[in-house]
């Protein structure tokens, strides 16, 4: 019975340290995502202020045609 619980014993710490491998894969895949993810917000926020830039111009220039007209 001894040998028994030594063999499932290494087979419960063989296989906890592949998940642990496993685990620690994922958790900097989640971290790779979650910088990526901030990164495209960013960029997004800043794609977004040039547009509302370019419309606001535009308004502008069609207030100005509206009154020279």
């Amino acid at each position: 019975m001894g040998d028994d619980v030594a063999a499932i014993l290494l087979t419960l710490v063989t296989e906890n340290s592949e998940l642990r491998e496993q685990l620690a894969g994922a958790q900097d895949m989640l971290m790779e995502t979650a910088i990526d993810a901030g990164q495209l917000h960013a960029r997004i926020q800043g794609l977004e202020a040039e547009r509302d830039a370019w419309r606001a111009e535009a308004a502008r220039r069609e207030a100005r045609g509206a009154l020279t007209a």
